[in-house]
């Protein structure tokens, strides 16, 4: 399934606004982005979408369960 747009870019914007520097589950960011009004599928969906980004603009810690950090240039 193609990313929907803008879905990152709203990830995003939720992890900056909470300014959490610690890597998060998806579950945790699922947490956050409902907590800011942002709706979501699921924390699979979440999973889904910064999965697709690794390398790029995502760090995925694998461990259990995986943890993720949006890299946003200033690390």
């Amino acid at each position: 399934m193609p990313t929907r747009r803008g879905e990152f870019e709203r990830i995003r914007s939720v992890l900056a606004d909470a300014d959490d520097r610690e890597p998060l589950t998806a579950r945790e960011i699922l947490d956050l982005l409902e907590a800011h009004g942002e709706s979501f599928e699921s924390a699979h969906r979440v999973a889904t979408v910064l999965g697709r980004r690794e390398g790029t603009d995502v760090e995925v810690i694998r461990d259990r369960p995986y943890r993720y950090r949006v890299i946003d240039g200033t690390d």
